[in-house]
């Protein structure tokens, strides 16, 4: 708990508590204003919804976040701060991670909490909270393998490298959203967020007027595609959170101090 707190005391002039707390209401705002202005599906808003966070904003949250909070300790007399206290190396490395992953996932909470409100209030539709909740919990499993490996980047590299990725990955994410993706999206690290929150929105699909669910569904093809996205994120998170601390144990810093 002493690690977490210190890390919280840490974002107190980073951008990570606007980034957090701003860049949902923003979104979901903006999100709310297009759907009420166009005549489009619950099926079409949820996909839209999700494709754009999960494409556009997490991998350049993740490569920004992770890099600054990585510059932050480099500038503070090159990582001394980080390395002169007596927390457990592992700690340190555990406790930063979950500071900007759960910050990243508290804007996504507040983003689908702030759309669902409005969707009610404005559309005057039954917003499927379900559905956006479980694509939620799919989505968090995909973005934390993802956060695992942009941690990595950040410390070993620096914020320009983190950074970097953060573009590239936004044009993967983008690609692997697309109909591209199909056959090696399981594969793709970037594409783990997009994919896993769209599926659920099948299940939007299916109405009452219709005397079976849509075939991805039926044919359990939706599930299968869920579970081995699910299994590639979770052993790709693994790796990458076990070979970070491993690698972060002996780590004494840049070239330039070491």
């Amino acid at each position: 708990m002493k690690i977490l707190y210190s890390e919280i005391i840490k974002t107190k002039r980073t951008p990570l508590r606007y980034i957090t707390f701003l860049l949902p209401a923003l979104f979901s705002s903006a999100f709310l204003w297009y759907s009420s202005v166009r005549s489009l599906s619950d099926f079409y808003i949820h996909q839209a919804f999700f494709e754009i966070w999960t494409a556009l904003f997490v991998p350049i949250m993740a490569g920004l976040l992770f890099g600054l909070a990585a510059n932050q300790e480099e500038n503070a007399g090159g990582f001394i701060n980080l390395f002169g206290n007596n927390f457990e190396r592992s700690n340190l490395y555990i406790g930063k991670f979950i500071i900007i992953a759960l910050s990243m996932q508290i804007s996504m909470i507040i983003s689908i909490f702030i759309f669902g409100i409005g969707f009610d209030l404005i559309l005057r539709e039954n917003f499927p909270w379900v559905i956006y909740i479980v694509s939620f919990i799919l989505e968090s499993i995909g973005a934390s393998s993802l956060l695992s490996m942009y941690m990595w980047i950040s410390f070993a590299w620096g914020l320009g490298a983190s950074i970097g990725f953060g573009g590239l990955g936004m044009l993967v994410a983008a690609l692997m959203s697309t109909n591209l993706g199909d056959s090696i999206w399981t594969y793709i690290p970037w594409a783990w967020p997009v994919r896993l929150s769209e599926l659920p929105g099948a299940y939007l699909l299916f109405t009452s007027s219709m005397t079976y669910p849509p075939k991805i569904i039926s044919s359990g093809e939706l599930i299968n595609q869920i579970a081995s996205g699910v299994i590639f994120a979770l052993l790709f998170f693994i790796f990458m959170i076990v070979g970070g601390i491993i690698w972060f144990k002996r780590w004494e810093g840049r070239k330039m101090y070491e």
